[in-house]
């Protein structure tokens, strides 16, 4: 278990934490290792009814530290349990609540298009910037986004790979509603409880049902999305681009 992901259960809900502020907690292998197994003994226990993920009021992930996720050689020691971290989500079967304030970069984007309750604080700042780091959509986005953003919203997030605030993630479908900062985690948690005081099969059926129909085309577009995005962490697009995001980091 890794000290930078907090967990707690009360009250029927399973609060996981990703807690490391000093890197405006960018996620590690062994962060994503922690997540899922959270996710997966959450999942399991009939006395959890939800699932509530949050970072701190004013960050929720940085996405991958790219510096773990290169110290990995292929990228497989990193790349592995993303995807696995990503497996958790797309299959839980209990309903899931996100409470996002600050930056929610890569993976801290897309992994919301699985949630099924998300609220944001209004300085927050979404980006999935893969096609600028030379890489492909990840976490489903290819085929999630266009479905709540429609086409043109979704391309323009997907190739652009530019910042957006949370009303824009509002309108593109990734946030249920936008919430005063200083309220944000306290209104998910409520939200999360007052889930997980309703009807424990009506809720199981009704999540089930919402997600049936697109259930096996998700879990092909990811499994390809995860291959080209292994093509292109080794192309020289992605090589480049990174070392240049470097760069920057250093100037």
């Amino acid at each position: 278990m890794s000290s930078n992901v907090k967990t707690s259960t009360a009250d029927r809900v399973v609060e996981i934490e990703i807690h490391r502020p000093e890197k405006k907690n960018a996620l590690t292998g062994e962060m994503y290792e922690a997540m899922s197994a959270a996710f997966d003994r959450a999942d399991e226990d009939p006395a959890v009814h939800v699932i509530f993920l949050h970072g701190q009021a004013d960050c929720f992930t940085a996405g991958n530290d790219l510096a773990d996720f290169l110290s990995a050689g292929r990228g497989e020691g990193v790349a592995s349990p993303a995807a696995g971290f990503l497996a958790a989500i797309r299959t839980a079967r209990k309903p899931v609540v996100a409470a996002v304030g600050g930056v929610a970069v890569g993976i801290g984007t897309t992994m919301l298009l699985h949630f099924d309750l998300v609220y944001a604080a209004p300085h927050s700042r979404f980006q999935m910037p893969f096609v600028p780091l030379g890489l492909a959509p990840e976490g489903g986005s290819s085929l999630l986004l266009p479905m709540l953003a429609g086409y043109q919203r979704a391309a323009e997030l997907l190739l652009l790979g530019r910042p957006f605030g949370a009303e824009k993630a509002m309108a593109a479908g990734l946030v249920n509603e936008v919430i005063p900062a200083e309220r944000l985690l306290a209104h998910a948690r409520e939200a999360a409880l007052a889930v997980a005081a309703l009807p424990v099969e009506s809720v199981r059926i009704t999540k089930e049902l919402l997600r049936r129909p697109h259930a096996r085309a998700l879990e092909e577009r990811m499994a390809e999305e995860l291959r080209l995005f292994g093509e292109r962490l080794h192309s020289p697009e992605a090589k480049a681009a990174m070392g240049a995001f470097f760069e920057r980091k250093k100037g």
